[in-house]
């Protein structure tokens, strides 16, 4: 296998469970299976005398499998890539991730750290160490891993780590630099529509209700972005402006498109502080 087509492997991986991704509703992380994802497939590779093609296999499977929520075959499938290739940078980062989801969280610690002592310069790894510790509540260290991944001169996920950073220092309770933080990300990207709820969200929480309200209205105009969490947070702010009128055409989106949804109960019953 060329160093090309190993590359290639990893990426289709980390494409499948390498890729933490914020939830609009709680500000949480989970691990997303790609669009794409298939049924992990027996692939015939015990034989190859190539540990680099062995080893970008099994952690291409450990990631369909990690996808799929299968977390102990997932981390058997690292456990061989490992043992094909064992300073493999992405298969302790991916390691990580699947003891993180597994709640292991000294082993997952330890997996961050060695993936990151092996390729000091990928800024992913460091952004999702970064989020393991700030779901730790170890938001100092938290802090500086974001910092460290955002110093990287070739990184190309800044969005996306400056998103995180600013729900953990919301976590954190550092709303100003929350606020930096997550406009910092949105400048860069104003069509991205979990920076834009999680800064509406903290701009409502603040009072800049006009700010809030423009934001969270340029997510829920694109039909393909409208969540009952978006529809929640514009009545939450329209309650809070006095804008009887909207506030009605959001209880009909509501009732219509997410009948069952939590924030049509909270709606319903007029919990809009909840």
């Amino acid at each position: 296998m060329t160093h090309s087509m190993f590359q290639a492997a990893l990426r289709r991986a980390a494409a499948a469970a390498g890729v933490v991704v914020l939830v609009m509703a709680a500000g949480c992380t989970t691990i997303s299976a790609p669009a794409d994802a298939r049924e992990p497939r027996n692939t015939p590779i015990e034989n190859t005398g190539d540990p680099q093609r062995r080893a970008a296999v099994r952690l291409e499977l450990a990631g369909l499998y990690l996808g799929r929520g299968q977390l102990t075959t997932a981390l058997d499938e690292v456990r061989q890539a490992l043992e094909a290739q064992p300073d493999l940078a992405e298969a302790h980062g991916m390691r990580a991730l699947i003891l993180a989801s597994m709640s292991d969280t000294v082993a997952a610690d330890k997996a961050f750290k060695r993936a990151i002592e092996l390729a000091p310069k990928n800024g992913g790894a460091l952004h999702n160490y970064a989020w393991f510790l700030c779901q730790q509540d170890r938001f100092a260290e938290s802090d500086e891993q974001f910092n460290a991944a955002m110093a990287l001169p070739q990184y190309r996920d800044g969005v996306r780590t400056l998103m995180a950073q600013g729900v953990c220092q919301i976590r954190a309770g550092r709303v100003d630099e929350a606020e930096r933080t997550l406009t910092r990300s949105y400048e860069l990207d104003p069509a991205n529509p979990v920076t834009a709820y999680h800064l509406s969200r903290l701009l409502l929480d603040r009072g800049a209700l006009e700010r809030a309200k423009f934001l969270i209205g340029r997510v829920n105009s694109v039909p393909q972005q409208v969540s009952a969490q978006s529809l929640w947070l514009a009545a939450r702010i329209d309650k809070r402006l006095g804008n009887t009128e909207a506030l009605k055409g959001i209880g009909q989106q509501l009732r219509s498109k997410y009948a069952q949804a939590p924030e049509t109960a909270k709606f319903e019953s007029g919990k809009f502080d909840d």
